[in-house]
């Protein structure tokens, strides 16, 4: 009898561990969202970089999946951030394009339009499923005064520049934690100046730097909230600066370039920002700067022991910029494609990006699938086996996970108030263009139609072969555009 009991008891203790170990929630993963300011497809060492060294996102590359058809939802800094943050494309984003307020100096600190009391957004997803939720960074969609404060968006911390255009600036008076003001060692500058080639020695240039840089702020900040938050799943959105103009970064960082670059001579400001002694060698060193946060926040996951439960996603808000000293031919920025920021050329919003997922997502993968930020949103929620979100996007989990059955979309959808009236279709191999339609109007804007996978420059326009496409792509504008709410937005079909 003894013996039977004994059998009775060590089948229940069995079904009482099968039974916890089902009822046991799946470990949710941290996530970790790095985006940089303004780098073109063509910056870094793993999209073909051969003068600037990026050694641990190259690493990262390597160790997880490089996507080479990514797209940022539009190709300025505002918008693109708030189509990141809440899943939509141009056609329904509230944000639409850099709506400035206020002004440079700090006592006119205004910021960009604010996000809206009681949007949806990515961070509000998180934490209603447990996550700890900070941004460390430039957020660009409003003030701590307003309804955008990042902190009324989602976010449990948030850190960095709220105001775009402080974010000129790597050496600003302040930054901001929580809504309350961070001094810094450093001088007011205005940035923007220019200077006579008679006057630019050392001490001129000198004006632009300070003792803390900004990004290096942000970095040890960013620490710290993995630190604090190793124990339950966190969500931290990690949008610096770099390598946004102006030409700014440590000396020990300039000086690693400085006579590598043969013909460098001064920028003395003519093009807008601060002048640079050294624009070539500063620029790439800013970019290896950057490499070198990614790697402090990769090995600090390694050393809580955080690495295997953790997604590291690095991205571009847009393509390259165009002005500020930087010399987009001489470092091929955007890879030979055609255009820059502000436009919706490839070289304007096609941007890197990379996935690392120890375990789960494959080393060494390299895919063509054709994606945007706004997945963003739809692919967190699937991780997260969340079924109730509704965005503009579509899950890309399969294909980080090397998954065959690929996530199935007709088209992707781009539409840009400014720089003239943009809009763009990827649709499979083909992409149709429309530009300056605030001043032709929509119908008088002819499409241009590009064949990508023969010619991914845009340099032949097919339209005259594809009359049967334009019209798609018509319908495609009839379906997804919804107008804005300032006049100023509103380019198609205006209503104002």
């Amino acid at each position: 009898m003894y013996q039977i009991f004994k059998k009775i008891a060590l089948l229940l203790l069995v079904l009482l561990g099968a039974i916890n170990l089902v009822a046991q929630p799946h470990k949710k993963p941290n996530i970790i969202y790095i985006y940089a300011d303004d780098m073109g497809y063509g910056e870094l060492g793993a999209y073909g970089q051969k003068l600037i060294q990026t050694p641990h996102l190259d690493q990262m590359a390597n160790e997880g999946i490089r996507f080479t058809q990514h797209y940022t939802s539009t190709p300025v800094c505002a918008p693109a951030r708030a189509m990141l943050l809440t899943g939509k494309h141009g056609g329904h984003s509230y944000i639409r394009g850099n709506y400035e307020m206020g002004g440079f100096p700090d006592d006119k600190e205004g910021g960009q339009m604010p996000l809206p009391e009681g949007i949806f957004t990515l961070p509000k997803m998180l934490k209603e499923h447990g996550y700890t939720t900070g941004i460390v960074g430039k957020w660009g969609l409003g003030m701590h005064f307003t309804t955008g404060d990042p902190q009324k968006q989602g976010f449990d911390y948030a850190y960095g520049y709220l105001d775009q255009k402080q974010a000129h600036n790597y050496y600003p008076t302040h930054l901001w934690e929580n809504g309350k003001w961070d001094s810094l060692a450093n001088p007011y500058v205005f940035v923007h100046q220019q200077v006579k080639p008679e006057a630019a020695v050392d001490a001129v240039f000198d004006t632009f730097s300070g003792k803390e840089y900004a990004p290096e702020k942000m970095t040890g900040k960013a620490l710290n909230f993995i630190a604090r938050n190793k124990e339950h799943p966190f969500f931290l959105y990690l949008p610096y600066t770099i390598p946004h103009v102006a030409l700014q970064a440590p000396k020990s960082y300039v000086e690693k370039y400085i006579g590598k670059f043969p013909g460098e001579k001064p920028y003395l400001g003519n093009q807008g920002y601060n002048p640079s002694k050294y624009p070539l060698s500063t620029y790439a060193a800013m970019i290896t700067y950057l490499d070198d946060q990614v790697g402090l926040i990769l090995a600090k996951l390694k050393e809580l022991g955080l690495d295997d439960n953790t997604i590291v996603l690095f991205s571009s808000d847009n393509g390259s910029t165009f002005n500020g000293g930087v010399n987009l031919g001489y470092f091929n920025l955007t890879g030979g494609l055609r255009g820059t920021k502000t436009e919706v050329y490839e070289g304007g919003i096609r941007v890197p990006f990379i996935a690392r997922w120890p375990k789960q997502i494959p080393q060494g993968v390299v895919s063509d699938f054709v994606s945007v930020q706004y997945d963003m949103m739809a692919t967190f929620a699937d991780i997260l086996n969340i079924r109730d979100i509704k965005t503009d996007g579509v899950s890309i989990l399969p294909v980080l996970l090397g998954q065959s059955d690929r996530p199935q979309r007709p088209y992707i959808y781009f539409e840009y108030p400014e720089n003239g009236g943009q809009i763009a279709i990827r649709m499979g191999r083909w992409k149709g263009v429309k530009v300056d339609v605030r001043a032709r109007g929509y119908v008088n804007s002819p499409w241009q139609i590009y064949d990508l996978e023969t010619d991914p420059k845009e340099s032949q326009d097919r339209f005259l072969e594809q009359t049967v496409l334009a019209r798609q792509f018509d319908e495609i504008v009839r379906r997804e555009h919804q107008h804005a709410h300032i006049k100023e937005w509103e380019f198609i079909n205006p209503k104002f």
